[in-house]
């Protein structure tokens, strides 16, 4: 069995710990006869070859490991905010009950996975919405394309997470709620005016430095209509009607970093 799951953006604009989008980025796990735990790729060199691995543990919820040899290929960096641990549940509980859906399989990985907007886009596809252990599935795709501006540091989502304020002022949770309304609206109609218009955030970006999220909202770079921290970062998705021009000036002006085109996928595990 040949199993695929795909990379995330969370916290997408202001819809913090609820909203998120699949990513057309891959990570791989055949499944066969046999013994041990095979990882190539992104991480190949730190993420556990044994029963303690991420995918393992989830794949274990469903079915029994033993006997089964699991091989790995990794293509989401890891710790960059584009959801590489939800992808590794989503491979395992994938493998394990194919035929499981979206929201059962969610109840099931929310074990292993504290954040459900994760693992929710990466088992149902497309932009979704979760809460309660529910999933709804905004849409297939967005009026605007995602490059993600990948900086080399890594973030701990744990960490940037305690950085968080218990309490923000009303004033900025009423604009949240007016800023979520117009992403929600601008995705469902496919409308790139009211989705730019959403891209906003006074919940979590304000208090999670980066200074790429910054530099870019600063100057937007040509046919780009706005950015977003993915997760809790460091990547910074720009989103764009001209994704190669975007790309392009990125590219030149964040050479440090790495510049990933990409599109938003309406598959999920599978």
């Amino acid at each position: 069995m040949i199993v695929r799951a795909p990379a995330t953006s969370a916290n997408l604009g202001p819809g913090f710990d609820a909203a998120a989008v699949a990513l057309d980025l891959w990570n791989e796990l055949e499944v066969t006869d046999g013994e041990g735990v095979v990882v190539e790729g992104e991480g190949a060199d730190e993420l556990p070859a044994d029963a303690t691995n991420l995918a393992v543990r989830a794949y274990a919820l469903r079915a029994d490991p033993a006997g089964k040899r699991f091989r790995f290929v990794n293509r989401i960096p890891l710790e960059r905010g584009l959801g590489s641990s939800a992808a590794a549940i989503a491979l395992g509980l994938a493998a394990a009950a194919p035929d499981g859906g979206p929201e059962e399989l969610l109840a099931d990985g929310r074990a292993l996975e504290g954040h459900a907007d994760n693992l929710a886009a990466a088992l149902a596809g497309g932009v979704t919405l979760t809460w309660d252990g529910r999933i709804a599935r905004l849409a297939a795709g967005l009026p605007l394309a995602p490059v993600a501006l990948v900086p080399r540091e890594r973030t701990s989502t744990e960490a940037s997470r305690r950085s968080l304020p218990s309490t923000v002022p009303h004033a900025d949770a009423a604009a949240n709620a007016a800023y979520a309304a117009l992403l929600a609206a601008g995705a469902a109609a496919q409308d790139a005016d009211l989705f730019a218009a959403g891209l906003d955030d006074r919940l979590h970006e304000p208090y999670r430095p980066s200074p790429a999220l910054d530099a870019v909202r600063a100057e937007l770079p040509p046919g780009a209509r706005g950015a977003t921290l993915s997760g809790s970062g460091p990547t910074v998705i720009v989103w764009a009607d001209e994704p190669d021009a975007c790309a392009a000036a990125l590219a030149q002006r964040f050479p440090e970093h790495d510049v990933l085109p990409l599109a938003v996928t309406p598959r999920g595990a599978l």
